[in-house]
């Protein structure tokens, strides 16, 4: 048996939100070109593309597991929500969002934090929530995110993380092919129950290469060009009065399809 640590990369859109990649196309990418034995759906504010990828996952009985997430929106940041069944509501505190997603028996951690960026939990915020109610404490930080916003305030995170005690995940966060697993967490064992408990035991371990310096610019490009599908296709479908909307890229038979839900 293979001594090999799994991979997982916790942070990946899809078309349902702002990827530019179908659920179906990621899942074919993560099966024939990564090394990837766990992924998790995180697109914002919703878990239809997240229910269907791990339904299709088994279906197929594909080689990785999916975790289903969802990206949330905070008054704190963004925020990962993992092992989710039912959407988070956004725009409430960091801390009542964390505790939300326990309730769920989910495992929360903010996304990119530490930039001096709205959409990014502060270290202040952190701090307190930490010293707070445990209901309200963060299950990890993401350590390893590839973004140019990343790159300047990486060891910085990694320092918190580790003064902290909290476990340190590294993440694509993708918006395209091309960038899964470009930033991965290793952990003991190869599946979604392995990757939790190393999660749990603060035994992950964070890996990555960051974008290139103007690399992102291509990848916006192919966002504007969807925003500009979708809006078409929305429009045309209230004029036809045909019910159509935008293609979310997953099968209707796993939810809404190509409509919105």
């Amino acid at each position: 048996m293979s001594d090999r640590r799994g991979r997982a990369d916790l942070h990946i859109h899809t078309l349902a939100s702002d990827g530019t990649a179908s659920l179906v196309d990621i899942l074919d990418h993560v099966e024939r070109n990564t090394e990837l034995d766990v992924i998790a759906i995180t697109d914002h504010e919703r878990i239809d593309a997240a229910l269907a990828g791990r339904a299709i996952a088994r279906d197929r009985g594909l080689r990785f597991e999916v975790v289903v997430g969802e990206e949330v929106t905070t008054l704190g940041g963004h925020l990962l929500a993992l092992w989710l069944e039912r959407p988070i509501k956004p725009f409430r505190t960091l801390g009542a969002t964390i505790a939300a997603v326990h309730e769920q028996g989910g495992i929360a951690i903010p996304a990119h934090p530490l930039v001096p960026y709205p959409l990014c939990a502060q270290g202040f915020v952190l701090r307190r929530l930490l010293a707070g109610d445990p209901r309200s404490r963060p299950d990890a930080i993401e350590a390893f995110n590839p973004t140019t916003l990343g790159r300047p305030w990486h060891g910085r995170v990694v320092r918190f993380a580790d003064e902290h005690g909290l476990a340190r995940v590294g993440n694509s966060d993708a918006h395209d092919l091309d960038s899964i697993g470009i930033g991965y967490t290793t952990f003991a064992g190869h599946d979604g129950a392995a990757l939790r408990a190393a999660i749990e035991a603060g035994t992950t371990q964070h890996h990555g290469t960051f974008h290139p310096t103007g690399a992102q610019v291509g990848t916006f490009g192919k966002q504007l060009r969807k925003y500009g599908r979708d809006a078409r296709a929305g429009l045309g479908g209230r004029i036809r009065r045909d019910g159509t909307k935008r293609d979310l890229g997953y099968p209707a038979e796993y939810g809404a399809g190509t409509g919105e839900r």
